[in-house]
């Protein structure tokens, strides 16, 4: 029998220092840190806004916010803002898209492209933002190697019911402007042009039309920025159409088990007290979760609804401001054989808060979800810096958090029932997808 003898532990020779006795560490500063600043914000000669908040952060961010997206574009360049979301890390003028990929990578930085209908935001290193913003060549063979890259954007959207359906909306409520899709459509997919994509941003990436916003930089040093480099094209760009309302419906029929239907109409102005009450309205509707695991089911929505089908459902209110008009509705995802009784329902509850049926507490309860959602988003640099830029480039100016609470304060009961009353007496707007065989029409609803 053959023996195993014992695995043995041993112990260090070298003595180690007792863990009773502090390390010999450089001993923290008792100076206390510089206190943050307040936002900072300038009108450049050139047009250019500039807004900075010095909060001594250890990372900086920076981005430049442009009035640049789907809504500027024509019929001859329908798709142009997709592909530009897609190609800023392509060759510009000063750096090949090898030495901006490299270039942001050396350093643990990051080179981000978001747009919306309005506006676009281009969150890089300050090096290479002013590269990606003002000196772009957009060469044939690499705007081409994009087109796959396009492809795959629009086979995620597909995925997703819901941005069909809120693309869809936008088509059919708008006869102009904001009735351009965020995504490429398909017959101008590998058609864009680089100079269709330099025309674009020659008319949309101007001083007069861009903010330039830092976290933990200092105001001066943006403005020398603003001054010397972002001042390639000056001037207010392309004149900017206004965006007509019209009403109308967008079915898109198939096999799905569940139907997505979205019913709306005009809503208010971004910026304006209507679009503070419309704001409220939703939240007293119903807008989702506002927990982790949380559950919609004690909102007015799923209350209604609940009493008009045993079948399940979900539902949210809706609501999308712009510079010039909005949308504010209702969202349901229903089975096929109910959607009927669950859209209906939904407007029914909507048509009851216009009577007055809505209590003081609703509507305070309401206020609060609304100031405790726009504390929060801004608990983050990224959320921090989009408010801050979107102010800027609406506005020119910053309004501080308490001023933003006391407008959402100065929403009344009366202001809740003037936005449902907006929302049952304005012309419907319906997009609906899914196997709509009991699927209402707008002007049944």
């Amino acid at each position: 029998m053959q023996l195993h003898s014992p695995k043995r532990c041993y112990a260090a020779t070298r003595r180690s220092e007792s863990l009773t006795e502090p390390l010999a560490l450089q001993k923290p500063s008792t100076a206390a840190p510089p206190a943050p600043q307040n936002v900072q914000v300038s009108k450049l000669p050139n047009g250019l806004v500039v807004a900075s908040l010095e909060n001594y952060s250890p990372l900086s961010s920076v981005g430049v916010f442009v009035k640049s997206g789907s809504r500027y574009e024509t019929v001859e360049n329908q798709g142009v803002s997709h592909v530009l979301r897609l190609a800023a890390n392509l060759t510009t003028k000063g750096a090949s898209a090898f030495k901006i990929c490299r270039g942001v990578e050396a350093i643990g930085g990051s080179l981000s492209v978001t747009s919306s209908r309005e506006i676009t935001l281009i969150y890089s290193l300050l090096e290479f933002l002013v590269n990606v913003t003002t000196t772009q060549e957009f060469r044939p063979w690499e705007v081409h190697d994009l087109t796959p890259r396009v492809k795959i954007d629009k086979a995620l959207a597909q995925q997703c019911p819901q941005i069909g359906i809120i693309e869809k909306l936008h088509e059919a409520a708008y006869k102009n402007a904001l009735s351009n899709s965020l995504y490429c459509p398909d017959f101008m997919v590998g058609r864009v042009s680089s100079e269709q994509l330099q025309s674009f941003v020659e008319d949309t990436y101007t001083t007069g039309r861009m903010a330039l916003v830092g976290l933990g930089v200092k105001h001066s040093v943006l403005r020398q920025v603003g001054e010397t480099l972002l001042s390639v094209r000056s001037g207010a760009g392309a004149p900017v159409d206004k965006s007509v309302y019209r009403g109308g419906k967008s079915w898109f029929q198939n096999n799905d088990d569940l139907v997505h239907a979205l019913v709306a109409s005009e809503g208010g102005v971004a910026g304006s007290a209507e679009a503070n009450a419309f704001t409220v309205l939703q939240r007293i509707l119903g807008a989702g979760p506002h927990v982790k695991r949380g559950s919609s089911i004690g909102s007015k929505l799923s209350q209604g609804i609940a009493k008009a089908t045993p079948q399940p459902f979900d539902a949210t209110a809706f609501n999308a401001s712009y510079s010039d008009s909005g949308l504010f509705g209702v969202y349901t995802i229903a089975q096929a054989s109910s959607a009927g009784e669950v859209i209906k329902a939904a407007i029914a509850q909507v048509n009851g808060v216009a009577e007055g049926g809505v209590a003081a507490a609703d509507v305070t309860r309401a206020k609060n979800q609304v100031k405790a959602e726009y504390l929060m988003s801004m608990e983050s640099s990224e959320g921090l810096l989009e408010e801050i830029g979107a102010q800027a480039l609406a506005t020119g100016t910053y309004q501080v958090p308490n001023a933003v609470l006391q407008a959402v304060d100065a929403v009344t009961q009366d202001d809740v029932v003037k936005a449902a009353k907006k929302f049952v007496s304005g012309k419907k707007t319906m997009a609906a997808s899914g196997h709509l065989v009991n699927t209402p029409f707008v002007d049944e609803v």
